[in-house]
Parts: C-alpha cells; sequence; structure tokens
C-alpha cells in the first residue's frame, strides 16, 4: 500500500512496453486487461524464477478499480486482526487481487503505478508462499513482506537509472515516521538525504 498522494520529483517514464487501459470501468478485471503486456516486461520476467509459477501469476490475478483516494493493496482472504476497526479492506476469499484507487491509476505518474504494481505482485507471490502479509507485531518497515517487496522495485528503478531523490520520496509513505523512513532507506541501501547546512 503506499498513500494517496505523492511529492517525487519527475522522472522518466517506465519501459516503453509498460500500457494502462485507462478506459476500464470501476470493478475486477485480470491483470492484464488493466496492464497489458505486464508479464513480458523485464520485471515480468524475473519476479519469480519458475516461468510456470510467472504465467500462474498473471493468468490468476485480478486487480479491483475501487473510488476511492488510496493507491494499492493486495485485497485480503479474510479482514486481517491489524484492519479491524481502522480500515475495511475489500476482502477476496481464495482470489488474488490487487485493489487500486481510481485517482492514482489515472493521475499518478506511471512511473509510480508501475513500481507499485509489481510491488503488489511480490506479496502475492509471498502469500502463495505461505507469508502473513499483514503480520501484526512488527512496524511497517521491520516486516519482511515489505522489505522484500521494496527491495524489488528499488532494483527495478536502479535499472531505469532513477534517482536517489526519487526512490526517496517513493519509499515515504504517510503512516510510517521520518525515523522509520530512514531506516527503510538504510534497509534498501538508498542513500539518506542531504543534510541541510
Amino acid at each position: 500500500m503506499r498513500p494517496a498522494e505523492t511529492k517525487a520529483p519527475v522522472e522518466p517514464d517506465p519501459p516503453a512496453g509498460f500500457r494502462m487501459d485507462h478506459g476500464l470501468p470501476l470493478g475486477r478485471h485480470p491483470i492484464l486487461t488493466v496492464f497489458p503486456g505486464l508479464d513480458k516486461l523485464p520485471p515480468g520476467r524475473t519476479i519469480h524464477p519458475d516461468a510456470k509459477v510467472r504465467r500462474r501469476l498473471f493468468a490468476d490475478t485480478y486487480v479491483e478499480l475501487v473510488d476511492a483516494d488510496m493507491w494499492m493493496y493486495v485485497a485480503p482472504w479474510e479482514v486481517p486482526a491489524i484492519a479491524r476497526g481502522r480500515w475495511r479492506p475489500v476482502v477476496t476469499p481464495g482470489t488474488d487481487c490487487i485493489v487500486v484507487g481510481h485517482g492514482h491509476f489515472r493521475e499518478s505518474l506511471p512511473l509510480i503505478v508501475y513500481l507499485d504494481i509489481y510491488h503488489e505482485l511480490c506479496h502475492i507471490l509471498q502469500r502463495h508462499g505461505g507469508a502473513n502479509l499483514f503480520e501484526p507485531g512488527l512496524s511497517y518497515v521491520e516486516r519482511p513482506t515489505e522489505v522484500e517487496a521494496y527491495r524489488f522495485v528499488v532494483v527495478e528503478s536502479r535499472r531505469l537509472g532513477v534517482s536517489d531523490e526519487f526512490v526517496r520520496e517513493y519509499l515515504r509513505v504517510e503512516w510510517i515516521t521520518k525515523r522509520e523512513h530512514l531506516q527503510l532507506l538504510k534497509t534498501l541501501d538508498v542513500p539518506p538525504p542531504p543534510k541541510k547546512r
């Protein structure tokens, strides 16, 4: 998940093959209908070493476009304990679905949407491996699932030549403190912001 707005500096576009079908209505759609060719781009070919697993990931995952001020998250199969009383997620028992805010899908920088969707696909693979995506007792920046998913997209951003400034802003999410943000940067080997003189 990521917050509803970003102040990230302008960066290059994602690879030329990254496409989004902005004409789709709200509701649930196969991921390759929403993001045609996502499986053919470099991260789609490296997200898992087994081609059969990758094919199943892209064949069986859905995107649900919702009219909400949010970025994206993997829909839980049941309401997680940490959500009760503070968040009402879309729940999709037994179905892999990434919930995407319609405003984010239509208005955010394509590079951010590109990184976000692969981040969430990492989470689906983690869940298939038995991970708890909403593990209680750990801060957001300490969850192994978040660190692994962010590491995957940071590596991709480096491959694309994205600046440290952009990556720092991308990793600045509204539900973590400044200290936690610095901790996440350190964990992911992203240089901290330059000190003000």
